[in-house]
């Protein structure tokens, strides 16, 4: 991926160090399957259902107790980060701004082990996440490594993929699409809140597939290897592979982002298409 030209954003608040609070109080109803996501690394858009590990005490911790600063200049990794969250902050301001909309930027956070987050308390063991109460990206970069070894999908392009794919909730937030899938849920059926929450996730990946098809098209990005990078990412993270390395095998209904072939054919959507249409899930008869 071609980002040593490109700026650094100035989002990024670099908490690793400060300290988070690490306990948590008694667990709540959530089911096994959530957890088991929340173990394998990744979960979706929805803090309140996965940060509800989490006792109420912990849920209340104020996110702006925690010191934030920028990262140092030699740590290649933030940096790269940072790069790409400015990266997309130039494609989704430029996509917005073509609709008549002004997109505002999310926040990327760093931390280590443990964080206090709008949504509730946020952990290393839950992967990356995006908080729409205080519209930040959430990260412990050490989850690249793990997505290298664990899930056998190393390369820049699969970490920025990661981004991508947070971001891409985040635009979601600002299109009200994401309030409207959260009302419906809370009306829904476990089953039926699932297979909500498996086309909001689906979106997202739809999503960071047009931000790596602008991107590229305005700032030739993209170098060779780099979308099988980004669809070995998708496909090690789906449901059905996560569900059977965790527990032999795999519940369909139960998924709450979508299989892999499912992410892989979103993602490819989106940026093979580069248009937002595209990326209707919610109205889509076969995803």
């Amino acid at each position: 991926m071609r980002l040593d030209d490109e700026r650094e954003s100035d989002n990024v608040e670099d908490r690793r160090g400060a300290g988070g609070r690490r306990g948590v109080g008694g667990g709540v109803g959530i089911g096994t399957v959530i957890i088991a996501l929340a173990a394998s690394y990744f979960l979706g858009i929805d803090p309140s259902v996965l940060l509800g590990l989490f006792s109420g005490g912990d849920m209340a911790l104020a996110p702006q107790s925690v010191p934030a600063s920028k990262p140092p200049a030699g740590d290649e990794m933030a940096r790269f980060v940072s790069k790409v969250l400015a990266d997309t902050e130039d494609t989704w301001r430029g996509i917005f701004r073509k609709s008549g909309q002004q997109y505002r930027d999310p926040k990327l956070v760093l931390f280590t082990g443990a964080t206090p987050t709008a949504c509730g308390t946020g952990q290393t063991a839950m992967g990356p996440f995006y908080c729409p109460e205080d519209q930040k990206v959430y990260i412990d970069l050490a989850f690249y490594q793990d997505l290298k070894n664990r899930f056998q999908a190393p390369g820049d392009f699969a970490q920025a993929y990661v981004i991508a794919h947070e971001v891409g909730h985040h635009v979601q937030h600002l299109l009200g699409i994401a309030d409207k899938v959260q009302a419906a849920r809370s009306r829904a059926s476990e089953a039926q809140a699932n297979a909500l929450s498996v086309r909001l996730e689906l979106q997202a990946d739809c999503l960071a597939g047009i931000w790596a098809h602008h991107a590229d098209r305005a700032r030739n990005v993209l170098e060779a290897g780099d979308i099988e990078e980004a669809l070995a990412a998708a496909s090690a993270i789906g449901d059905d592979r996560i569900q059977e390395r965790s527990r032999g095998y795999a519940v369909p209904e139960t998924f709450t982002h979508g299989t892999s072939a499912q992410r892989i054919r979103w993602f490819k959507r989106g940026i093979e298409s580069g248009d937002l249409k595209q990326c209707n899930t919610f109205q889509a008869r076969q995803l």
